[in-house]
């Protein structure tokens, strides 16, 4: 929706200069439309403003995954690494969190990255360079572990003032401050929520792979995204049951469901990918 307003709002503004130059006889139509398109950009704008002053995160701690490898990047490093634009795909998501949020008026309790630790002195400088609002934790040999490890690290550093948790896959450098403040603020009323958007694909089910067992119906099926909030005591005992259980999450709210918890999708954008492959760097630069 971004997106097409400020097309919109810039293919207007040129056939109006045209109209300046040339004097072309559609001019009356032109004008009507940039009229409306730069109104409807201010009030996406107005909304967004009272979004973000209307969100407090002060309580919430974001933990930044980037313990992976990126075997299906088939890249010289991991993939949080590599070069995307002007900086690393990482960096993207340090400067939101530990930058541009503040800069708004969105500063969180504290910022955990969870980092093998054969990579943390290169980030050491940037750590100092936040002074105790950023900490490094050592990754688990799965997600499940990363989280663990970073959730316990984080309880440790910021104590009873930080409510909640809010988890982020680095390799997901597009996500914006209009979806983080929307996924928080929904935490905060079901005490769990998952940014996600309707699944566009028709869905297969198959036992071999090799042939259809059913199809799946598509209005139901989600595809989530990060980050993931929670508040930081029922993930907690969702940890306890996971373990004492010997049950397998794929990802964090799966922890919640575990408990019979309520989690919110929260509605947001398919350009918040996540960079798996070569071919998804090419459209992240595009975007």
């Amino acid at each position: 929706m971004r997106i097409s307003i400020v097309g919109y709002y810039l293919f207007s503004t040129f056939f109006y200069q045209l109209d300046v130059c040339y004097g072309f006889a559609f001019a009356p139509q032109v004008k009507q439309l940039w009229s409306s398109s730069a109104s409807v950009l201010k009030a996406s704008e107005d909304d967004s403003l009272a979004l973000i002053e209307g969100t407090d995160l002060s309580e919430v701690g974001f933990l930044i995954l980037a313990g992976g490898t990126g075997s299906r990047m088939k890249a010289n490093m991991p993939k949080q690494f590599l070069q995307l634009k002007d900086r690393s795909v990482l960096q993207h998501s340090l400067d939101l969190f530990l930058d541009t949020l503040p800069s708004v008026g969105c500063e969180a309790a504290k910022v955990v990255l969870v980092m093998d630790p054969k990579y943390q002195p290169e980030y050491q400088s940037v750590v100092d360079k936040y002074e105790g609002k950023l900490v490094f934790a050592n990754p688990g040999e799965e997600r499940q572990g990363s989280v663990e490890n970073g959730l316990n690290k984080l309880v440790e550093t910021a104590g009873e003032r930080c409510k909640y948790v809010a988890v982020h896959d680095s390799a997901r450098p597009l996500v914006t401050i209009e979806e983080i403040c929307n996924v928080v603020n929904d935490a905060k009323e079901y005490g769990a929520a998952v940014l996600g958007v309707p699944c566009k694909a028709t869905i297969k089910e198959s036992d071999d792979g090799v042939l259809v067992q059913r199809t799946i119906q598509r209005s139901r099926l989600w595809e989530v995204h990060t980050p993931q909030v929670i508040l930081i005591e029922t993930l907690l005992k969702g940890f306890k049951k996971v373990a004492d259980e010997n049950l397998e999450v794929t990802d964090d709210v799966s922890i919640v469901e575990q408990l019979g918890e309520p989690v919110k999708l929260t509605r947001g954008e398919y350009t918040n990918l996540k960079i798996t492959t070569p071919e998804d760097m090419d459209v992240a630069t595009a975007i």
